[in-house]
């Protein structure tokens, strides 16, 4: 673990958020990563006590920044870069539960459409369309 400057896109790939540096710095030109709460670009220089917010699919994490390192290490130690807010711990744990209920909840058709149903599902398609 270094305290030079690190650049935004190395860290969150040290810190093991992306398997590669090219997709750290897509997610943050993409608007998936903020940084105190504003957009960053991918050479922004990361500094202790810093919030950063990681939108990854369905997850989002905010944490804080303990340490810097620019290179990658295993995840034990990649996981000593950072501490997640408990907000954010509460927040990803309540979303992952409903995301469960759901698919528990869903129940798959029994098997083909008939002619029927293919019927109606083309006009709930059509009355969509305008």
């Amino acid at each position: 673990m270094t305290e030079s400057p690190v650049r935004l896109d190395q860290w969150l790939w040290a810190a093991r958020f992306f398997k590669t540096r090219a997709l750290a710095r897509a997610a943050i030109e993409g608007g998936k990563i903020r940084y105190d709460g504003h957009a960053a670009k991918p050479g922004k220089r990361v500094e202790p006590g810093a919030l950063i917010r990681v939108q990854r699919g369905w997850e989002e994490m905010t944490v804080t920044v303990l340490s810097l390192s620019a290179r990658r290490q295993g995840a034990p130690e990649a996981a000593l870069l950072y501490e997640e807010t408990e907000a954010s711990r509460r927040a990803r744990e309540e979303a992952s539960a409903q995301r469960k209920a759901a698919r528990d909840s869903y129940a798959p058709p029994q098997g083909r459409p008939d002619r029927r149903d293919r019927g109606r599902i083309i006009r709930f398609q059509r009355r969509e369309k305008s």
